[in-house]
C-alpha cells in the first residue's frame, strides 16, 4: 500500500509541476497552512483531505472526478477497481445472490 502511496504523490508532484507551482504556491491555492504538507502528499505520507477535492482539482487545473478518480487508485485501490474496471462476464450474468439470471 505504501508504493501505490508514493505512486499517488509522484501523479500530484507531476501535476503540480505541469502547472508550474512550488509547494508552496499549492499550498495557498488549496488553503493548505503549511507547504511541508504538500511535500508530504509527494513522498506518499498522507492523503488529499476528501472535503479539499474540487480545491486542489482546482489549482492543479483538473476536473475534480477526474483528480478523485486518478487519487482513488492510489488511496482505495479496491474500491477503484469495483467503481471502474469491467466486470467479468459471469458476474454480469448472475443475478441476486449470484444466481443465474432468467
Amino acid at each position: 500500500m505504501l508504493e501505490l502511496r508514493r505512486e499517488g504523490g509522484r501523479y500530484l508532484k507531476e501535476l503540480r509541476e505541469a502547472r508550474g507551482l512550488s509547494q508552496r504556491q499549492l499550498a495557498q491555492l488549496v488553503g493548505v497552512e503549511y507547504y511541508t504538507f504538500i511535500s508530504q502528499l509527494e513522498t506518499g505520507r498522507g492523503r488529499i483531505p476528501p472535503d479539499r477535492y474540487r480545491a486542489w482539482a482546482d489549482a492543479l487545473g483538473i476536473s475534480a472526478k477526474d483528480l478523485v478518480r486518478n487519487v482513488m487508485r492510489f488511496y482505495d485501490p479496491l474500491t477503484y477497481e469495483i467503481l471502474f474496471n469491467a466486470e467479468t462476464p459471469s458476474r454480469t450474468a448472475a443475478g441476486p445472490a449470484g444466481t443465474p439470471e432468467a
